[in-house]
């Protein structure tokens, strides 16, 4: 059975809505907290309750942190593949959200950035199975297990990038490497934009199918507007389903893991897309990372 296997970091969301950020040096009262377990949390949730067989190869540590990754994996029915790190433990993302639905995050470092190739190949992906890299995962400590493993995959092992907002600052080589083993990219407009350096939108996919094999997929969201498709020479736009959104913490992790849900099974790559676009226009009306709809509430919302 194919299989969505995620090497990023799972991490605690630790979520403070706020009236607007403070000044710095400053002080402002919080309208309300929640703790999430967030990071591949997201995705992995989003692609279980889409169907897919669903892993978590990351590193996971000892401590109230990992624990919480880990009861919120087994509801959604993820697999974890590697022991605990141990006397680690997970680190935390402090998300603060304004009335706007904007956010802005501080990450710790924890036993998520403890992988090693022999953690790692603990998932054991075969021919068919979708890896997803988090962009995060290609900073040190990370990096270089992650590249060495990458590089030993089955060349039927499809990989799948969200680069984040830290792949456009790494080392070029690295970016270099790492498109070079992708097979789809998935990420939002701004770093489409930092990646290439292109102001057109639609003109950011074609360039960054350039960089990546043969026959890859290339997915750009663009926020309500829904997302551009290029595959096949071609870009296509999905439409999006604008809503009024409470909380977009996660909506990008929504989107990618309907979408490579969709992927692993079977799916041609615009049907995902918009079934993703679905997925993250449900996902901006409810609160907290992990909030996905279930593949039903997908079919009910398109129907």
């Amino acid at each position: 059975m194919t299989r969505v296997i995620h090497t990023g970091q799972a991490l605690v969301d630790l979520v403070i809505e706020v009236a607007a950020i403070p000044r710095r040096g400053g002080n402002q009262m919080a309208q309300s907290f929640t703790r999430y377990a967030g990071g591949s949390v997201s995705v992995l949730a989003a692609a279980a309750r889409s169907g897919a067989t669903a892993v978590h190869a990351g590193a996971h540590g000892t401590g109230a942190n990992g624990d919480l990754v880990r009861s919120a994996l087994a509801e959604e029915h993820v697999t974890l593949s590697a022991p605990p790190v141990e006397d680690v433990d997970t680190g935390i993302c402090v998300v603060l959200v304004e009335p706007t639905a904007e956010r802005t995050f501080v990450t710790t470092l924890g036993a998520e950035r403890q992988i090693t190739v022999a953690s790692l190949s603990t998932a054991a992906p075969v021919a068919g199975d979708l890896v997803c890299v988090s962009g995060y995962s290609l900073l040190e400590p990370t990096r270089d297990p992650l590249l060495a493993w990458l590089d030993s995959l089955d060349p039927g092992v499809r990989v799948v990038l969200d680069p984040g907002a830290a792949f456009a600052a790494l080392d070029p080589a690295v970016r270099g490497l790492m498109l070079g083993l992708t097979d789809v990219w998935t990420s939002n407009a701004e770093e489409a934009h930092e990646v290439t350096g292109l102001e057109e939108l639609t003109a950011t996919l074609p360039a960054i199918s350039e960089r990546l094999p043969e026959g890859s997929v290339v997915v750009v969201r663009d926020g309500p507007e829904g997302c551009y498709l290029h595959t096949g020479g071609e870009v296509d736009h999905v439409p999006g389903f604008p809503q009024e959104p409470v909380d977009t913490n996660g909506a990008g992790d929504a989107h990618t893991g309907v979408l490579v849900a969709e992927l692993a099974g079977g799916t041609d790559p615009r049907t995902a897309c918009t079934r993703a676009n679905a997925a993250g226009a449900i996902k901006v009306t409810r609160r907290g990372p992990a909030t996905a709809p279930t593949r039903a509430e997908i079919d009910a919302f398109l129907g």
